[in-house]
């Protein structure tokens, strides 16, 4: 299996090394043919130029043929009949090249390992000489020999420097991919504090970022099943020790008939389903980290606490106000939490209040206030201390941590006397469509 850097290396490799070969290839042909173009016209020029200066009659009146002094000393230059017999200067004795000339018209073929040209000299009555003009072969091939060296060799720097780029670009892309990988192991570890480090790659930063998010979350889950784990126990103590109490009462009860007996376990029946409703609440709270986007009823919410708190505070001896709620603003809670929340300041105005409790429902503009109170003294000191564990109880501490999970806030308006708790729960927005804004302060 192949990593990513390699895979993006030979990637860029092999397209800058194709590109090349696909320029290189045409350009090498087309210089090799321009070369031998190239040492043609040049010879045919010297021909040319020696042609002008034979007589026709060369060879049967004794003349003679200069050859000019600026001709190249890797040329050849011969005088030859039209049948391919060297008359003069240089040149194989017999030449199939010069033989060609008959016809009038210049000539270029390789012959002997040069490079020869014949150009007819001109005569009135028909072609009878010709000029072979020749270099050696070797010279026209190592002029494109070189030239192919140079391309090859600037080929090669930019295959190499391709390479380089493709390195440091295979590490660049790779980087980002490494770093996420490791802190997806660290959150595979139980670390959820996890932050990828910001790259240059628009798709590596977003996937980071939904690491991070994911990291959030599944630690928030965590912690809420944890502190569920503790608080849950505190939150169910007080009504499964009274539906026990309730029936050891009744089956001790010598007087205790079958209509008593009846209505105890009627009684802890709906107690039970009380409990198993609580329970399955907590559970769904303890996992649910988004604000809920249903709007809060307020005012059925008021009916339910009123139906499960009355008899229990009838059965101290004590009151339990709960007027009517005023118009209110809409607002985005879950029923579930804040029924939570009311239970756990009613737990603690019943164990730890006197006198009349009451539940208060405000408008705020801003939002909603739910206040409950009792004529108990109160506590002193720090207000905050109140959410303490070992000071409120891990029942306060758990409202607390609910009213946030919804956005909102659970403070101490009053300590003491006449304690009076506060949830603050902020309006929605009419844009609202996920999560609300900042509680009221």
């Amino acid at each position: 299996m192949t990593t990513l850097r390699a895979r993006i290396r030979a990637s860029i490799v092999g397209v800058a090394a194709g590109a090349v070969a696909l320029f290189a290839l045409p350009l090498g042909y087309a210089l090799a043919a321009g070369y031998d173009s190239e040492a043609v016209i040049a010879l045919q020029r010297d021909a040319a130029r020696v042609a002008a200066t034979v007589s026709d009659s060369f060879g049967t009146d004794g003349s003679t043929v200069e050859l000019p002094p600026d001709l190249p000393a890797s040329v050849t230059v011969g005088v030859y009949r039209v049948d391919g017999v060297r008359l003069a200067h240089g040149g194989p004795e017999r030449s199939l090249v010069a033989a060609a000339a008959a016809d009038a018209h210049l000539h270029h073929a390789i012959e002997d390992g040069q490079l020869a040209v014949v150009a007819p000299v001109p005569s009135d009555g028909g072609v009878t000489l010709a000029v072979r003009a020749a270099e050696p072969y070797r010279i026209v091939q190592w002029r494109t020999v070189r030239a192919w060296g140079l391309m090859a060799a600037s080929g090669l720097l930019v295959v190499g420097l391709a390479a380089l780029l493709a390195r440091r670009q295979a590490a660049r892309i790779a980087r980002p991919l490494q770093e996420l990988t490791a802190s997806a192991r660290a959150l595979g570890d139980g670390d959820f504090t996890i932050r990828a480090a910001p790259s240059d790659l628009e798709e590596a930063d977003a996937a980071g970022r939904a690491l991070e998010a994911t990291a959030r979350r599944l630690g928030t889950v965590l912690d809420r099943e944890r502190a569920f784990s503790a608080d849950v126990s505190h939150q169910l103590r007080t009504p499964l020790t009274a539906l026990l109490l309730a029936l050891e009462s009744a089956l001790r009860d010598p007087r205790a008939n079958r209509d008593r007996l009846r209505a105890a376990a009627q009684s802890a029946l709906r107690r039970a389903e009380q409990l198993h409703e609580t329970v399955e609440e907590l559970f769904d709270l303890a996992r649910d980290t988004h604000v809920s986007a249903e709007p809060l009823d307020v005012a059925g919410l008021l009916t339910g606490v009123r139906e499960r708190w009355h008899g229990e505070f009838a059965a101290r001896g004590r009151r339990l106000d709960l007027p009517d709620p005023p118009p209110l603003p809409p607002v985005h809670a879950s029923n579930a939490a804040v029924r939570q929340i009311l239970d756990v300041l009613l737990t603690n105005a019943l164990r730890h209040g006197a006198g009349t409790a009451t539940v208060a429902v405000a408008d705020l503009a801003a939002g909603v206030s739910i206040e409950v109170g009792d004529e108990g003294p109160g506590f002193g000191g720090d207000p905050e201390r109140a959410f303490a564990r070992r000071v409120g109880g891990i029942g306060l501490s758990l409202a607390r941590s609910l009213a946030e999970a919804e956005g909102g806030r659970l403070v101490v308006r009053r300590a003491a006397p006449r304690p009076v708790f506060s949830l603050l729960l902020a309006a929605a927005e009419p844009s609202r469509t996920d999560s609300p804004g900042p509680g009221p302060s």
